[in-house]
């Protein structure tokens, strides 16, 4: 590819819109181009970058006996109701309608439609087990997409999904599609940790992410991790903690005057006690209905744990107002920061919730909410004062310095980026959709399903948060667009064109993806472009080819050689064919 013919624009500056780094440089470089809000125009280079990662992909999933299909993208309504995901998937299904009338979706993801396909072919334990998969255009309509491509509304990606007829057999796919997930990614030129994660709306008892470490503003989640190998992310992370700090100051049970004291740490230091003997009540609105979490004073509500402890698929915490209506319709007069959940019945058509995490239940002669402004108990107890609530779970944001919960060590923690993740889905979609086999003694059994999705646009991203500096991309040569760009300093001088076009020639039927820049352009312009779109190597021919030299330069250390132009050709020629 010549470069005076490649369809590309590079920008000066960065988009005003965009917050990350991988953002921020495929925008810039000329990769991707908005449409609207979380949807985007797949450029010549960036299709090059994802059908690259398709590609691999593919590789990889054949390796481990998937075989892959196309699944359609619009999906009726009648498949989602039978999983009962139709009203309980939340606001990111995009619902539409034929010009019949027929209700559709926008496929966010395909656990029906595999399901309806594989209960129509796969009649008996003969059949199985198997692995389908697809690379396949997805759309959740996100409340808030942000990150560009890493939180969009329409993504590649692709899904993977196994029959079995035991736990045993889905468990050995499980570990297949871990080793063919680590393979992938290791190809792709990212280091990845498998994490324990929350299941989310795809369900099932077990899941693992493959998250991207990095430091960058782009990681979405807190991963914890210890040195004896446990890691999970922030909303699925467990530790251990030492049990509450306590003075003895409230022996005595009693109601004390506690004015203009609504945060924690103004109460703790009115009342001259540690935050771990307070136990604070928040309020949340879970699908509609409000949620009571009592949580110690010195630690923070994960709200997905609390989400998922009571059922629910949405969550935000309430509003003043809201805490306000809730109290009076309960006969109290209180406000935030006031709040227990002694007496809290009902808040209009929906009964009260009240959910203790387990570093309250241990608590004595502890300080509470009583539901009166300015106002608090001090020296309560359950079972004398108050009663604990009958739902008691992790409901804890983990910290850094909290104890491991298998070695006991304490938990450091990095930001990641999802990139990949698997899930024993049990029969949560087999059993209600009615999708079975016939076992060895002639019986209907439900298929033990799984689970496997990577995100293509996601790794290309994440890749890019990955590997780059200020002047721009610098991408693992697997999943490079071309993989080399010759640069000659002037066009208009003859020699340096024509070793330029003899090298170019050289790659091109090497099977190296080379792009000369023919452009009349500055050379400052030409190596600027080079390094924001991210080459793996640049040959630059300039005057010390009277010398018999050509500068290379590889990007992902900045080492620059003056070598013969047949040497430049042979390093590049090499780099290549141990990748593919």
């Amino acid at each position: 590819m010549k470069m005076s013919n490649m369809f590309v624009q590079t920008m000066r500056e960065f988009p005003s819109d965009a917050e990350v780094i991988s953002h921020k440089m495929l925008a810039r470089a000329g990769y991707i181009k908005k449409l609207t809000s979380g949807v985007y125009t797949f450029l010549p280079l960036m299709w090059r970058v994802l059908k690259k990662i398709e590609n691999i992909i593919r590789d990889e999933m054949d390796k481990a006996g998937a075989q892959e299909l196309l699944m359609p993208f619009v999906q009726p309504k009648e498949l989602w109701e039978e999983s009962g995901r139709w009203n309980a998937y939340g606001g990111e299904l995009m619902r539409l309608k034929d010009r019949h009338g027929r209700e559709m979706c926008l496929g966010p993801t395909h656990e029906e439609i595999i399901t309806s396909v594989a209960r129509d072919i796969l009649k008996s334990y003969k059949q199985l087990p198997v692995n389908l998969y697809q690379i396949q255009s997805k759309f959740r309509d996100e409340r808030r997409p942000r990150f560009g491509l890493l939180r969009g509304r329409e993504f590649i990606m692709k899904d993977a999904y196994s029959f079995s007829t035991s736990q045993e057999d889905l468990e050995r796919e499980y570990q297949n599609m871990w080793q063919a997930y680590t393979n992938i990614f290791k190809r792709c030129g990212l280091d990845t940790k498998a994490v324990q994660s929350d299941s989310g709306a795809i369900g099932g008892s077990v899941s693992h992410e493959f998250m991207v470490i990095t430091d960058t503003d782009a990681g979405e989640n807190d991963v914890f991790y210890c040195e004896c190998d446990y890691s999970a992310n922030s909303n699925h992370a467990v530790s251990n903690l030492p049990d509450a700090v306590t003075d003895g100051s409230f022996s005595e049970s009693k109601i004390v005057d506690t004015p203009n004291v609504g945060s924690i740490e103004d109460l703790s230091k009115f009342l001259n006690c540690p935050q771990t003997v307070i136990c604070k009540s928040l309020v949340y609105i879970v699908d509609k209905a409000p949620v009571v979490a009592l949580i110690r004073g010195d630690r923070a509500v994960e709200e997905t744990k609390l989400m998922n402890a009571v059922g629910g698929l949405d969550i935000r915490i309430a509003t003043s107002g809201e805490i306000e209506e809730m109290m009076k319709e309960n006969g109290f007069d209180a406000v935030a920061g006031f709040i227990g959940p002694k007496g809290l019945k009902k808040y209009g058509e929906y009964e009260v919730k009240i959910i203790a995490d387990k570093t309250v239940a241990n608590l004595k002669n502890f300080v509470i909410g009583i539901n009166q402004t300015d106002k608090h108990l001090v020296g309560a107890n359950w079972g004398v004062d108050i009663e604990l609530p009958e739902i008691v779970e992790d409901i804890r944001l983990v910290e850094a310095g909290d104890f491991c919960p298998e070695c006991g060590k304490p938990l450091k923690v990095t930001r990641g980026i999802e990139v990949g993740n698997i899930f024993q889905l049990g029969t949560k979609y087999s059993a209600p959709m009615n999708a079975v086999y016939l076992d060895a003694n002639g019986k209907t059994q439900p298929y033990i399903m799984g689970c496997y999705g990577i995100g293509v646009t996601r790794t290309a991203a994440a890749a890019v948060e990955a590997h780059h500096d200020e002047w721009g991309i610098k991408w693992p040569l697997a999943i490079a667009p071309y993989h080399v760009v010759v640069v000659p300093v002037s066009t208009q001088d003859n020699e340096q064109m024509k070793v330029a076009n003899e090298i170019y020639e050289q790659l091109l039927s090497a099977g190296v993806e080379a792009v000369l820049d023919d452009r009349n352009e500055r050379a400052g312009v030409k190596f600027k472009d080079a390094d924001l779109i991210g080459f793996p190597f640049r040959i630059t021919v300039g005057k010390t080819i009277s010398e018999g030299n050509v500068e290379f330069v590889e990007r992902s250390n900045g080492e620059k050689l003056a070598i013969p132009p047949q040497d430049a050709v042979d390093k590049v020629v090499k780099a290549v064919k141990e990748i593919l």
